[in-house]
């Protein structure tokens, strides 16, 4: 798939080929991230083949060596190649921002001229064009074009604030010690599991011969672990108590409560304090690249998703 030549870009060997299948979510997530900002007529095609070019370009560049995780690096390549597409595709529009200022320049003075609006057929007549020009020109001033010009440079600043808030930092904080609460709590061969798979990113291969079980057990232990900690997070997270009657359930179910209940125990602050929760936001580490996002929630439950992040934050 990637063996021809981008470009200019080197051949892949099948590391590299790795890198970029396992990171593609990376584009789509950029895209979509751009694409929330930018008038709807920018082709979404467009930006994503540039960010697949950018997604290649930065495997075969990609250093191990140095200690920066691809993710992270190619997030960098991802974001630069996306705003150097935007820019080029701004440079056709040049002439669409001079002619809706020319508009409004021309509709100002004959309204201070006139009194009162000018119509469409005056300023055509002004202008020296026809009446559909002065309609499109409208159209094109309501889609609000970018201006790549008046843009400082920075990628960062097309992109919504994701800055958190006080209160969302105190609630990804109690998200935080509840998740690691969950963890923690886990039988140990299950922990062991979460530990490899998540926070470690070994393969169900690789975890089957740590184990030295079969590679469908581990999928199975790691289904139970997630199951668990899901249903410990809803009930603690969620207000969504599963509500069983304790005399008639089971002896699976009476473990699960007490697994659930022990996460409870773990994570409760010895102090209900928002206060102290709050000055603890400031250490709650950044999630991990979107693709080890989208794929813990998978595993987690769509309804689990700000879980999900958080738990490629331990990593």
């Amino acid at each position: 798939m990637f063996a021809s030549n981008p470009s200019g870009t080197a051949r892949l060997n099948d590391e590299q080929v790795e890198l970029v299948e396992t990171h593609l979510p990376l584009i789509g997530y950029h895209v979509n991230e751009i694409a929330a900002r930018i008038p709807q007529h920018v082709s979404r095609d467009d930006l994503a083949s540039a960010g697949s070019l950018a997604l290649v370009r930065a495997a075969v560049a990609y250093d191990a060596a140095t200690g920066v995780p691809f993710a992270r690096y190619a997030a960098i390549r991802l974001r630069g190649a996306l705003l150097d597409e935007l820019r080029s595709m701004d440079w056709a529009s040049r002439g669409t921002r001079s002619r809706v200022r020319r508009l409004a320049t021309v509709t100002e003075e004959l309204t201070a001229q006139l009194g009162r609006t000018p119509t469409r057929e005056h300023l055509a007549q002004t202008l020296g064009v026809d009446v559909s020009e002065i309609d499109q020109t409208r159209d094109d001033a309501g889609r609000r074009v970018l201006s790549i010009e008046a843009f400082d440079g920075a990628v960062s600043d097309l992109l919504p604030d994701r800055a958190p808030d006080p209160e969302a930092s105190v609630v990804a904080t109690e998200r935080l010690r509840y998740l690691r609460a969950a963890v923690a709590a886990l039988p140990e061969r299950l922990r062991l599991v979460v530990q490899l798979v998540y926070f470690e990113d070994r393969t169900v291969t690789e975890v089957a011969g740590v184990l030295g079980v079969t590679q469908s057990r581990v999928s199975q232990l790691r289904a139970e672990a997630t199951s668990l900690m899901r249903e410990a997070l809803d009930a603690h997270l969620e207000a969504q108590g599963s509500g069983a009657d304790e005399a008639h359930a089971g002896v699976a179910q009476r473990r699960r409560r007490a697994y659930v209940d022990a996460v409870g125990q773990t994570a409760a602050p010895a102090r209900n304090d928002l206060a102290v929760l709050a000055s603890r936001a400031a250490a709650v580490p950044a999630a991990h690249a979107a693709a080890v996002v989208a794929r813990t929630a998978r595993h987690l439950g769509a309804a689990s998703a700000q879980t999900a992040g958080t738990l490629a934050a331990l990593a």
